[in-house]
């Protein structure tokens, strides 16, 4: 009967020291020795009945004998039941109570249960909220060795929570609690190296401690750890194993490692290229809220890449990062509105994009004020939305703030300022900045007038294929102006000028043809190219057009024709066009019946007063 020796043979029967384990033999010793007041023995009871061995399983039970072996002081029942009241299992969940059963044990050095009653302290579960309180107990429970508390103890003393920061203080701890193989500490000993914080920076410290956690799957390890692969920080660059643990924290839920596992597929880096697995892996992190995976799989849409093309699925996905605040996707959200023609809303979202800097949503914000496009017309507010572009390096917002400054539009004219920020611009490749400050140099607006400077900047846009740059470096070979001169080199950027439909490069290039100037000569070709800058309305064109058929060169001869395109000429003021006419009414070659075309634009030419009536043409 005695009730220590009943516990003690409970125990030999639970463990099976030296006989056969029985729960239900342990159970009726434990229950023997509980009955007689044994603290202990009341314990073990309750955890016989929570997991219902020896006897059936009863919470309620389980709950009578932890609280006898609690009100007893034994220290485990003590957490027990404070964790069973917490959960509200066997009873009514009360916070309050819990943290008592938890002071308890803890004041009787249980350093599990003070790291929880830091925790307690920490979060206001049932007790005022209290940091200096929540330092004490993990304090205890860490200088104990409790691993938990020593992670927690950490945190405390990174933020200053409760105690006065200190990144050192910090880095001692998570270093105990980490070498202690705890996951979390050896996380943030990682981040603490990676940063120097509280120690020396060092990458490859970091990614020693960001192994030792991801190896034992800590997720935010897994995708620090895969960061460091992909740009080689601390470890050789590996695509692969960025890979490998974007894809171990992807799998456990991580949005941001699942965003970069899709960027990885998205770009063929470290596996192969699929727009499909891309597409899968932003569609998990974007329905977990990452802005940047909702972005991103907005282009997906838009672009059909990896999914059916649809705008509709493009503009949910980019409102969705937009309200985040995600600048990229408001500058998208603006793009689809200008395109659908939605123009107040494009101007919304470029605007708040553009109010958290984003360069290329300040440029086009500026274009849309410039334009009067879904605001009220405004040149002033177009040069302040450029000009916050230009100066974080946007090549068109610097290009439009030069012709701002070109034309004296929102700001008073100055072609020195023109220069400064064409040059900015041209300096980046952009074509159009180029082209506009090769003119300015070649007219000396604003600048020394150089020729040299001219066709260094015709050529650069020229050779990115800017039609009127083409034409005006064939002009520069032509005349000698700059460079050496060369017929042949004329033709050749008068015909990339002419073949992209530029009236004025195909006319010259006509010209060419016709005096046999880097070409073989050839009426055939300069007709071709004269008609058709003649039918884009270019005078001098027309004329020339004229002539070839009064002539009869290059084209069977007609003076119908001849007549039709002198007026056209005519028309527009040209004099070499009045003069091809009155030449052919003077020699009695005037249209007697027929050509309608001809008959409208003499008499065209006749009321405008661009030519007298030598006679009247008729049908």
């Amino acid at each position: 009967g005695n009730a220590t020796a009943q516990l003690i043979l409970g125990e030999i029967y639970e463990h099976g020291q030296n006989v056969d384990a029985s729960d239900a033999k342990a159970a009726k010793w434990y229950d023997e020795a509980a009955i007689r007041g044994i603290a202990q023995a009341q314990f073990k009871m309750g955890v016989m009945y929570e997991e219902g061995r020896g006897v059936g399983q009863d919470d309620i039970e389980a709950l009578r004998w932890f609280r006898l072996a609690a009100e007893q002081g034994q220290v485990d029942a003590q957490i027990k039941l404070a964790t069973w009241i917490s959960l509200g299992r066997g009873v009514e969940q009360n916070d309050v109570e819990a943290a008592s059963w938890y002071t308890k044990a803890a004041e009787q050095g249980n350093m599990h249960a003070q790291s929880i009653l830091g925790e307690i302290h920490k979060n206001r579960q049932g007790v005022i909220h209290s940091y200096s309180e929540a330092a004490r107990w993990y304090t205890k429970a860490a200088e104990q060795g409790y691993a938990d508390a020593q992670y927690y103890l950490g945190n405390m003393y990174k933020e200053g929570q409760g105690i006065d920061r200190s990144n050192i203080e910090a880095v001692k701890w998570y270093t105990k609690a980490a070498e202690q193989r705890n996951a979390r500490a050896q996380f943030h000993l990682g981040v603490m190296h990676e940063q120097g914080r509280g120690v020396n920076q060092s990458d490859s410290e970091a990614v020693k401690w960001y192994t030792k956690a991801a190896d034992q799957g800590f997720a935010r390890a897994q995708f620090n750890l895969g960061d460091m692969y992909e740009y080689g920080r601390g470890v050789d660059k590996s695509y692969t194993e960025a890979v490998k643990w974007y894809t171990k924290a992807a799998e456990q839920g991580h949005a941001e490692a699942q965003f970069n596992l899709g960027w990885m597929y998205r770009l063929g880096r470290g596996v192969d290229q699929s727009d499909v697995e891309a597409v899968k892996w932003y569609t998990k992190a974007a329905k977990q809220g990452f802005a940047m995976a909702q972005n991103s799989l907005g282009l997906m849409h838009k672009e059909g890449r990896g999914v059916v093309q649809s705008d509709v699925e493009a503009v949910k996905w980019y409102t969705k990062a937009s309200e985040q605040g995600n600048a990229d996707a408001q500058f998208d959200l603006g793009w689809m509105y200008t395109q659908g023609r939605v123009l107040a809303e494009a101007v919304k979202w470029y605007t708040k994009a553009a109010e958290q800097g984003h360069a290329e949503a300040q440029s086009n914000l500026g274009w849309m004020y410039r334009q009067g496009r879904g605001v009220v017309q405004s040149d002033i507010e177009a040069v302040k939305w450029y000009t916050k572009a230009s100066e974080q390096g946007d090549a068109d917002a610097q290009f439009n703030l030069g012709e701002m400054y070109q034309e004296g539009r929102g700001v008073d004219k100055s072609y020195t300022e023109a220069v400064r920020w064409y040059t900015k611009a041209a300096e980046q490749g952009h074509a159009e900045a180029q082209a506009n400050l090769g003119w300015i140099f070649h007219q000396g607006g604003g600048v020394d007038q150089s020729d040299i400077e001219a066709v260094k900047w015709y050529t650069k846009a020229a050779e990115q294929g800017r039609a009127a740059a083409q034409f005006n470096l064939g002009y520069m070979y032509e005349y000698r102006r700059g460079v050496v001169q060369s017929d042949i080199e004329a033709v050749k950027w008068y015909t990339k000028a002419a073949e992209q439909g530029h009236a004025e490069a195909q006319f010259n290039l006509g010209w060419m043809y016709r005096l046999g100037r880097g070409v073989d000569r050839s009426d055939v070709e300069a007709v071709k190219w004269y008609t058709k800058a003649a039918k884009q309305g270019f005078a001098m064109a027309q004329s020339s057009l004229g002539l070839m058929y009064k002539e009869g060169r290059g084209v069977d001869q007609s003076d119908i024709e001849a007549l039709s395109w002198y007026a056209k000429a005519a028309i527009q003021g040209s004099k070499t066009g009045l003069n091809g006419l009155e030449w052919m009414y003077r020699q009695g070659r005037e249209v007697d019946h027929g050509d309608i075309g001809t008959v409208k634009w003499y008499n065209k030419a006749v009321e405008q007063g661009h030519i007298r009536a030598w006679g009247e043409l008729k049908m």
